[in-house]
């Protein structure tokens, strides 16, 4: 299913975000902090993710998008990096069929070609097993980048149409990663950065930003619930004035009335 661009049509706003997409950071500094070394904050942050997918069920997230590896992230020390595959791979071993008996679909999305056999065996057996699942789609984005996405989308598009025929939105749109899901409408990036760092820069148009100082290994379910309450305090206008949105509130009221 292809989800229409925020752009083109006006999405319904929930009071509960329908699509979460969250930029991980702050897991080597909250390892530096306690004078540990920063796998030790990666392992910890694995802990956040459990407890944030977890409360994203029960408040009835329908999509959540984690921002695991960067296609940026290569240029890190060599021994980090291994070290980040290393936990890859085990939390695969490991989450996935907790993932599947919570009735979490799982999906890695990136450019997967750079990773080794094992790994992508493991993607490719955990996408399988949950593929049925809904009552959470857990997006995964390893070596990805949003101009990669946007590039990749392109190139698959001239393959398919091998014309030169004009290109609208929804033919890009519709070949992106994550074309079926609805743009998220809650960003969220832990550890005090306030930049987007090349993650869902298509997804992202519309979409609301929220940072906060925590750290991932400290990001839980309160930390959570003070995301999605500052969500509900926006006015989600996508073009509109304000005066057009209590029109149309003031309307709907009406409907309602016996």
């Amino acid at each position: 299913m292809t989800f229409k661009s925020t752009t083109t049509a006006i999405p319904e706003v929930r009071a509960t975000p329908r699509h979460i997409a969250i930029i991980m950071d702050g897991n080597g500094r909250w390892a530096r902090q306690r004078m540990l070394p920063r796998v030790a904050g990666h392992k910890r942050g694995v802990e956040s993710v459990r407890a944030t997918v977890r409360a994203c069920i029960e408040r009835g997230v329908e999509h959540l998008t984690l921002f695991a590896f960067s296609s940026e992230n290569w240029r890190r020390p060599a021994a980090e990096v291994d070290t980040l595959m290393e936990l890859f791979v085990l939390a695969l071993e490991r989450e996935v069929d907790k993932l599947h008996q919570n009735g979490v679909r799982l999906r890695i999305v990136g450019d997967l070609e750079r990773f080794g056999p094992r790994l992508n065996k493991l993607i490719s057996e955990g996408e399988v097993q949950t593929r049925g699942n809904e009552r959470l789609t857990l997006n995964i984005a390893a070596n990805y980048g949003g101009r990669w996405d946007i590039l990749q989308a392109v190139n698959r598009l001239l393959r398919e149409r091998g014309t030169d025929e004009p290109v609208c939105e929804a033919d890009l749109a519709s070949r992106l990663c994550l074309a079926d899901a609805p743009e998220p409408d809650l960003f969220i990036r832990t550890g005090g950065e306030q930049r987007i760092s090349n993650f869902l820069l298509w997804q992202l148009a519309y979409t609301e930003l929220y940072f906060t100082d925590t750290l991932w290994p400290d990001f839980d379910a309160a930390a959570l619930d003070a995301a999605i309450e500052s969500y509900r305090r926006r006015e989600r206008r996508f073009g509109r004035t304000s005066e057009q949105l209590s029109q149309n509130t003031a309307a709907a009221e009406t409907l309602v009335k016996p």
